[in-house]
């Protein structure tokens, strides 16, 4: 899609309408992400508020304008975990992967620990897939890769978990 590409740089010389037009672009998405990970409208509003304003504020440290989706969906979410953090919650990540029986601190934490050692790309697709609720087209779409490479991530993202982390305890990640 070349009009990202030429969005992105308009909006990097300063052009607010463009950056507008490539947020809009993406509004759906953010906002499926932030109300997944967040308890409340005013915290989702609040997240994707200050992500916004970040992406406006630091868009010139874009390196590669085809990637400014995925760009602005990580800033996003670490405003929503920044928020978490704050209010003291843990993180609506761990309700989805972890399987009932195994929900103490204790697993949490592990779990955070697990996500956080993955590499970035299958983190997000992790993310997008498990908690944004994203199917591997739309996910595809979002990020501008392959079906393929998509199915691969989330594979790859699994076997890590389960090879490092989950072999031991029996806790396994939950296939959807």
């Amino acid at each position: 899609m070349g009009s990202l590409k030429a969005l992105v740089k308009k909006a990097k010389k300063g052009d607010g309408e463009a950056f507008v037009s490539l947020v809009k672009q993406y509004e759906d998405v953010l906002y499926r992400t932030a109300s997944r990970l967040l308890n409340n409208d005013e915290d989702v509003a609040d997240a994707m508020q200050d992500a916004v304003i970040s992406a406006y504020e630091k868009l010139h440290t874009l390196k590669n304008e085809e990637y400014f989706n995925t760009w602005i969906c990580k800033i996003l979410i670490n405003k929503c975990n920044s928020l978490l953090n704050k209010k003291k919650n843990i993180s609506v990540i761990h309700e989805h992967l972890i399987p009932e029986q195994g929900k103490d601190e204790f697993m949490k934490i592990e779990l955070e620990e697990a996500l956080n050692s993955l590499n970035e790309v299958y983190r997000l697709a992790l993310i997008l897939y498990y908690i944004v609720g994203l199917n591997v087209k739309e996910i595809s779409e979002f990020l501008k890769e392959p079906e393929g490479t998509i199915k691969s991530r989330l594979s790859r993202a699994k076997s890590i978990l389960r090879n490092n982390y989950y072999k031991n305890e029996g806790v396994m990640v939950n296939e959807k």
